[in-house]
């Protein structure tokens, strides 16, 4: 039987157009909905060779067939590795951090050079940012500081942008970076305490563990720079919830751009907020829907590994980004 692949809820089906063109042989390919409500889709789900999804549990089918699980993303909190067949190599993609520097850059630009306000105020005959008068002066991001929590794939991405607009990197990271054309300086984590002031803007994209949860706290904001502004482009729970909501309403700091939060639409939801305290009600931060990363050229290149992926299994080579082995058994 010709190999069979499922891709499973409606982010892995955003993978599924002209899969099968990329990849030779690949034969069946099943597009299967978040839920698997029939036993028509269980049976299918079970008889997979290669599945695409976000998640595996105890309530999905056992796909004993199981070569390879795909995540379409970096993130795989919601797989239980543990459950899935010791057949399978399991593996994850990147390709957002190209987007995500550029939701960032964007954010960052539109604080210091005000097109939509000029727009605006000069179709209304106020010619508000005219040269010539230091009262009608605007930013501009040369001379400023990043500093990046975290730096992985998204980090680097800002650094390389940042140093093109002549700005100074800063990097908190677990383990120290070396100075460099990319880094200015460089701190542990164990450091924060001095990291914290030392940027204009401080972009998180840490991933969520244990010791990350949190990780920008009361203390942190009590140390930032007064007119610094706070990313998150991680996970929410790394900047503590509290803590944030406090320092925005008191002004403590500049502002946020925040795209990735602490509550996230479901059936169940009462409320569709993004958070259980009213961050909609403040004037100081731009709230986004954890679009950053979510882009046609993402998808172009996440689509792009997955079927690199699926054709080194079919082949029998290695895997491209691997995050648990085939565990042989003997």
């Amino acid at each position: 039987m010709s190999p069979r692949i499922v891709f499973h809820g409606e982010n892995a089906a955003c993978f599924s157009q002209d899969f099968a063109g990329q990849v030779a042989g690949i034969g069946d390919i099943a597009i299967l909905p978040d839920v698997l409500s029939t036993e028509a889709e269980r049976r299918i789900y079970a008889e997979a060779e290669f599945i695409v999804g976000v998640k595996f549990d105890a309530s999905l089918p056992m796909p004993r067939n199981l070569s390879l699980f795909h995540v379409p993303g970096a993130g795989y909190d919601a797989v239980d590795l543990s459950l899935l067949p010791d057949s399978a190599v399991v593996c994850n993609c990147f390709g957002h951090d190209p987007a995500i520097a550029e939701y960032v850059f964007a954010a960052m630009l539109s604080r210091h050079v005000p097109l939509e306000a000029a727009d605006r105020k000069l179709r209304n005959g106020e010619w508000a940012y005219w040269s010539g008068a230091l009262h009608r002066v605007h930013g501009e991001l040369s001379g400023k500081t990043v500093g990046l929590v975290g730096f992985g794939h998204i980090g680097k991405a800002i650094a390389r942008r940042a140093k093109a607009f002549d700005m100074r990197v800063t990097v908190a990271n677990r383990s120290r970076v070396e100075p460099s054309d990319l880094v200015d300086q460089s701190f542990t984590l164990e450091d924060l305490a001095q990291f914290w002031p030392t940027a204009d803007f401080i972009v998180v994209s840490v991933p969520l563990t244990p010791s990350t949860r949190g990780i920008v706290d009361t203390a942190a904001f009590s140390v930032m720079k007064a007119d610094a502004v706070v990313f998150n482009v991680g996970r929410g729970p790394t900047i503590d919830e509290q803590a944030l909501f406090d320092a925005l309403r008191e002004k403590r700091i500049g502002g946020a751009v925040i795209d990735t939060w602490y509550a996230y639409p479901s059936a169940d939801a009462s409320t569709k907020h993004p958070s259980s305290l009213p961050f909609h009600q403040l004037d100081n931060i731009v709230m986004t829907p954890h679009m950053s990363g979510w882009t046609s050229g993402t998808i172009r290149r996440r689509q792009k590994t997955i079927a690199e992926n699926v054709s080194r299994r079919l082949e029998g080579s290695p895997c491209m980004n691997v995050v648990r082995e085939e565990i042989r058994q003997g």
